[in-house]
């Protein structure tokens, strides 16, 4: 199928999913965007309900993917070609390399993560931004976490600029979303620490014995973390500030905190 007009229903549908989340959450759906997002994606076994080509856009080293994609159609998915002007319609990025996905909503329930025998999760309460919700999970694919934890409230995970600031590690870092209480339950049954950042705590993040079961929990940049949290956690600690500024970066603290477990396992 080859659409041209921007009035067309699928085109509205999806420029609606990538702008409101209400949308996807009836849908449950959202979009991936980016050859580097949609190739992850695939690789993870998602199976996209819709996919939107544009030719003149892919690179010659990403036709593998559109030869991948045209082979999961008709039976699996509805694939669309598009031209570049219709494909910047529905893009939310310009960069996206020609190629966008429409896929289902992924299970995001605490007992479907799977746990090492040393478990090591990230738990992040309330994040405002998907940009750092995205880059958390880069930082938790690189650091070899179990998976992360959203808790709170907060930024939509579906939200597709949380897919696109992952780079497509949305795919592969196994994630949950669950309220507060339940997930530090959770934790307390499966005997896994919570270690706490807050910058009210009196202990540097490099004192706390991070080497057993653990979760590095974290809160928002505008409220930190919840009495809640704090008073479950069996540890605060604190990442020294010598300047002026009194908190850093929500990713950047977290991918601190995470590297420090990392550290210490050796």
């Amino acid at each position: 199928m080859h659409i041209t007009s921007p009035g067309n229903p699928r085109i509205k549908n999806v420029v609606r999913l990538t702008a409101n989340r209400r949308q996807r959450e009836q849908s449950r759906q959202t979009i991936v965007e980016g050859s580097r997002e949609v190739r992850r994606c695939l690789d993870a076994g998602v199976i996209p309900a819709e996919a939107y080509l544009c030719p003149e856009l892919i690179a010659a080293d990403d036709q593998d993917i559109a030869h991948r994609l045209s082979q999961l159609a008709p039976r699996h998915a509805q694939i669309a070609t598009v031209p570049p002007e219709i494909f910047a319609k529905i893009a939310v990025r310009g960069d996206s390399g020609g190629l966008l996905l429409v896929i289902p909503y992924t299970r995001t329930r605490l007992n479907d993560l799977p746990l090492s025998a040393n478990p090591f999760l990230v738990v992040v309460e309330g994040a405002e931004k998907p940009g750092n919700v995205g880059a958390i999970l880069r930082t938790a694919d690189a650091a070899g976490v179990d998976g992360l934890i959203l808790c709170a409230g907060g930024t939509d995970l579906h939200n597709p600029n949380v897919i696109r600031a992952s780079l497509g590690t949305r795919f592969t870092v196994p994630v949950a979303e669950a309220p507060t209480a339940e997930v530090i339950a959770w934790l307390k049954e499966r005997g896994i620490v919570a270690v706490a950042a807050t910058p009210d705590a009196t202990a540097a993040y490099t004192e706390a014995d991070l080497t057993g079961p653990v979760a590095i929990v974290t809160g928002s940049e505008a409220e930190g973390l919840s009495d809640e949290w704090l008073a479950a956690a069996a540890a605060t600690v604190t990442i020294p500030m010598r300047g002026v500024a009194d908190s850093l970066n929500l990713a950047t603290s977290t991918a601190l905190l995470l590297y420090e477990v990392v550290r210490q396992r050796g």
